[in-house]
């Protein structure tokens, strides 16, 4: 017997690589179709769609600057033209070391455009691109972190911008409420950033109730179950390995810079 129900397709920002690369095949596997946005990362996007592709799944890499609301505007237009859009995983983020004492104006709002503003738009325009009774169970997923839950002064306006998004992921479920159901999920630390060393990444790793690395694809399938369960809205998962249940004074890398340190004196 045939499926004929349409495939519903998911949009991924910053699908291109690390995390956002892990949710586009997770999706791409459990037979949806992939467009996986990218602003930078063109080679790493074209080469992750062509090997889904290979693998017999719907996937697409499309160029977008999210930054700007006619961008996101032509984005959500583009991918509908060719089909019901279904889902979008908002996992694109801004990540720039600085502090409440230091921070710069410009740099912060650069952070909140995209970590905070583009989510809240892409979700209003899922719901828009809604017409009534499409029978389509539609679903925006806000990436956060682990820091919402476990705060720490290092990486400041980045953790504001994420706060105010955790946050908005209540606030906008009523809002677009019955049209678009709105969740969170919030990973722990998955990959080496900025300065991190290869020794502080593996320490940091395992600084969890676990204990041990948590792995990009359960975070990557925890979205494929948001999107997939229509009973659930508003909430946040945490896919940390209960790291957002250790507290620490800074950032892990910062706290394992010193404990290497302290180790090699």
């Amino acid at each position: 017997m045939i499926d004929s129900t349409p495939r519903l397709g998911v949009l991924v920002t910053g699908g291109g690589q690390r995390l956002g690369a892990a949710v586009c095949e997770a999706f791409a596997r459990a037979g949806w179709g992939v467009w996986c946005q990218y602003r930078e990362s063109r080679t790493q996007a074209l080469a992750l769609c062509a090997r889904l592709r290979d693998e017999g799944h719907d996937a697409n890499a499309i160029e977008a600057d999210i930054a700007a609301e006619d961008n996101r505007r032509a984005l959500v237009e583009q991918i509908s033209a060719k089909g019901a859009l279904g889902c979008i995983v908002n996992n694109a983020s801004a990540f720039e070391p600085d502090t409440g004492l230091d921070f710069e104006a410009d740099a912060a709002m650069r952070q909140i455009g995209v970590n905070l503003i583009a989510p809240l738009s892409f979700a209003r325009l899922l719901a828009r691109s809604a017409t009534a009774g499409d029978g389509i169970d539609r679903c925006a997923i806000h990436v956060l972190d682990q820091k919402v839950y476990n705060l720490n002064p290092d990486y400041f306006s980045y953790t504001v911008s994420k706060l105010a998004l955790e946050r908005a992921v209540a606030l906008q479920a009523q809002s677009l409420a019955p049209t678009v159901r709105v969740c969170g999920v919030a990973p722990g630390i998955l990959y080496r950033s900025g300065p991190q060393t290869e020794a502080n990444f593996a320490q940091a790793s395992r600084a969890n109730l676990l204990r041990r690395p948590i792995d990009p694809a359960d975070v990557a399938n925890a979205c494929v179950f948001l999107a997939g369960t229509p009973s659930v809205t508003g909430t946040t998962l945490c896919v940390d390995n209960g790291q957002h249940l250790v507290p620490l004074p800074r950032d892990i890398m910062f706290v394992v810079d010193d404990l290497l340190k302290a180790s090699a004196s």
